[in-house]
């Protein structure tokens, strides 16, 4: 097993678990959730890098954080979307479009790079796109049919309308060009530029820019907005947080190795949100997804397997 694709399943299994704990955590009522979301991610992947910085004994300075800055806050702003949006959507409808971004990053390093890959890889590639799509049109398609047929007005907790629909989708084009510029960076193709980092200063930068969003949200709760916050309140978005941060460290390492084709495996996370989404959420999952998940989990088998 290449370790590429090792990386990338380990990923897939972190943040499945992130996804459903931000979710147990986003409540429809609290305007103000996905900032919640932000600090405890950033507070966890800051004490994170702190302990890093401590005991690997790699040199870091300031110009890998100012380097990685640009793709560190498209992260960043994709991710705060994608909180805002589990306000308003069900896991399993949310996380599949949200992951689109896994497609749009491999067409990017496809067309402007000239990435190539085997006919096997492009099937697989295909299988775990094309799933990941599906599964986001049933969950929509047959939220709405429930509805009408039960003659229910939409939940408040689930809006399912453009606004809220085109949050996950605006997090798939940014996560997609944050990952594309990742890839780049992380695969050293502009290192005579002198725009490559190692794994090891990707993810540090990363962490400690998210821990000054998570400083700066938290100023912004109690100071301007004069919220009390109450950390045993808020104990799935720490769970989360440790998910979301365990994935991060894995994905750099999965991304500076086979970036084409870890980016939409990767994606392919959002099964396993949809499954942990059914069994503890009790969100629903019929039969006809089962195939779709069969087809995703047989695109990862393809590129482990190749």
């Amino acid at each position: 097993m290449d370790t590429w694709f090792l990386f990338a399943l380990l990923t897939v299994f972190a943040w499945g678990g992130s996804d459903l704990f931000s979710k147990m955590g986003s409540k429809r009522e609290d305007i103000y959730s996905h900032w919640k979301m932000v600090i405890a991610v950033g507070f966890v992947m800051g004490i994170h890098a702190v302990m890093q910085l401590l005991t690997v004994d790699e040199a870091y300075s300031i110009a890998h954080f100012v380097k990685y800055l640009p793709v560190s806050l498209l992260y960043i702003l994709a991710m705060v979307l994608g909180y805002a949006g589990l306000r308003y959507l069900e896991l399993s409808v949310s996380s599949p479009v949200c992951n689109a971004s896994g497609a749009i990053a491999m067409i990017l390093f496809l067309v402007l790079m000239g990435e190539t890959m085997t006919s096997l890889q492009a099937v697989a590639v295909t299988l775990v796109c094309v799933g990941v799509l599906l599964l986001a049109v049933f969950e929509k398609v047959d939220a709405d049919k429930l509805r009408t047929l039960e003659k229910v007005k939409p939940d408040t907790k689930y809006i399912t309308g453009a606004v809220a629909i085109f949050l996950p989708i605006l997090y798939a084009f940014i996560d997609g060009v944050a990952s594309f510029l990742d890839g780049l960076v992380l695969d050293g193709m502009y290192a005579d530029y002198g725009w490559a980092l190692s794994e090891y200063e990707a993810n540090i930068s990363y962490e400690l820019t998210f821990l000054a969003c998570a400083l700066g949200a938290l100023f912004y709760l109690l100071a301007v907005k004069k919220q009390k916050i109450r950390l045993w309140d808020e104990r799935p978005k720490f769970i989360g947080a440790l998910c979301e941060t365990a994935g991060q460290f894995t994905y750099v390492y999965a991304m500076a190795d086979t970036p084409v084709l870890a980016a939409p495996m990767i994606a392919s996370y959002s099964v396993m949100s949809a499954i942990l989404s059914h069994i503890f959420l009790k969100e629903r999952l019929s039969a006809k997804y089962y195939p779709v998940i069969l087809l995703v989990m047989a695109g990862i088998f393809i590129l482990g397997m190749e």
